[in-house]
């Protein structure tokens, strides 16, 4: 597949579970702008979401580019850009904040009033907006490959949501989910001393959580009452210092509240549906002292802190990177996906 006549191939977002790969003109850029020749693409649960709804609220309007996780190669500048030059390997993130508003001044930037967001990695070229090129367009150093730095954007989410969490060495987290974001938390988490429960199903799944550092597993599948597991297994029977919610269901979120000891704190991070019901007992929230939080995002310290991770080797992206298939086959990998075939993230090549 290579442009020809100013188009290239690229995935087009239609609707509910309608993505087609098809001719688009290549982007045109403003002079403050730049335009990447996309190496790789990843996949994952985020996009595996808005494709099945058709839309996000606040991310992207179909028909649209889609597709958010990339690393690729500078082939052209703005007359005004400075910063970077054609020939530049570079991630760019999928958002960046205004630096101006409330949100931003008060050190909340992934909450911008004005938080830019920016599609179109499932295709052969990426354009870059301006505000994206000054605050959050990284150089890839030389010994980091494109998949793994395609990984950066993913991660710093999840390294904000570490951080965010406050979890000193030697606690126990339970992390339930273990599709390709829980796994990201067990292996940081581990990797920086917390004792790791995690929390899924398949066989599958608790071998990677087993490998990605987790101490213990609980199948779901194989327990009719999860949250009493897990608790069993924390020191004294407490239940977890803190637990991440990576999955993004009700029955989900309301069993990281009931596996949270007292004084614990809850990162609701798997974002559930608008208009979503959730049954909670206020008096144990109030009188258990549960913190709880809900980590949307990542900021540009976060990205810049993930390609410094990935770069030292504290994540190994291999692990995560499950399979590697070519754009034309997009709309068959999503499906997969949704039949869930095990695979963590597919690497897409244009």
């Amino acid at each position: 597949m290579t442009e020809n006549n100013g188009q290239m191939t690229a995935a087009v977002l239609y609707g509910r579970e309608n993505v087609r790969v098809e001719q688009v003109p290549i982007p045109q850029i403003g002079p403050d702008e730049v335009l990447v020749r996309v190496a790789v693409a990843l996949t994952c649960g985020t996009d595996l979401k808005v494709w099945r709804r058709g839309y996000h609220a606040r991310m992207i309007t179909p028909p649209a580019l889609f597709g958010h996780e990339l690393a690729g190669t500078v082939v052209a500048t703005g007359a005004e850009v400075r910063s970077v030059q054609p020939g530049a390997r570079v991630v760019p993130a999928n958002s960046a904040p205004c630096g101006e508003c409330f949100y931003c001044k008060a050190g909340q930037p992934n909450l911008c009033s004005e938080l830019l967001f920016n599609n179109g990695a499932y295709a052969q070229f990426l354009r870059v907006p301006g505000r994206i090129v000054e605050r959050n367009l990284l150089p890839i150093p030389e010994h980091v490959s494109f998949r793994d730095a395609a990984m950066a954007e993913p991660l710093a989410c999840v390294l904000r949501g570490v951080e965010e969490m406050r979890v000193p060495e030697g606690a126990t987290v339970a992390v339930i989910g273990c599709g390709a974001i829980g796994l990201k938390f067990v292996r940081v988490l581990s990797r920086r001393g917390a004792r790791v429960i995690a929390v899924g199903k398949r066989a599958s799944q608790m071998e990677n959580a087993r490998r990605m550092g987790a101490a213990e597993t609980v199948d779901v599948t194989q327990q009719l009452e999860p949250v009493e597991v897990v608790r069993k297994m924390t020191p004294g029977g407490r239940g977890a210092d803190a637990v991440v919610e990576a999955v993004g269901q009700p029955a989900t979120w309301e069993w990281a509240l009931g596996m949270v000891r007292r004084g614990g704190s809850v990162n609701l991070f798997g974002g559930c549906s608008k208009g979503t019901e959730v049954r909670m007992d206020p008096s144990e929230l109030h009188y258990s002292e549960i913190t709880i939080r809900s980590t949307f995002h990542h900021t540009p310290r976060h990205m810049r802190e993930a390609l410094a991770s990935i770069a030292s080797g504290e994540v190994d992206t291999g692990e995560f990177i499950t399979a590697e298939r070519l754009l034309a086959d997009l709309p068959q990998i999503f499906e997969e996906m949704k039949a869930r075939n095990g695979e963590l993230k597919t690497a897409v090549i244009p």
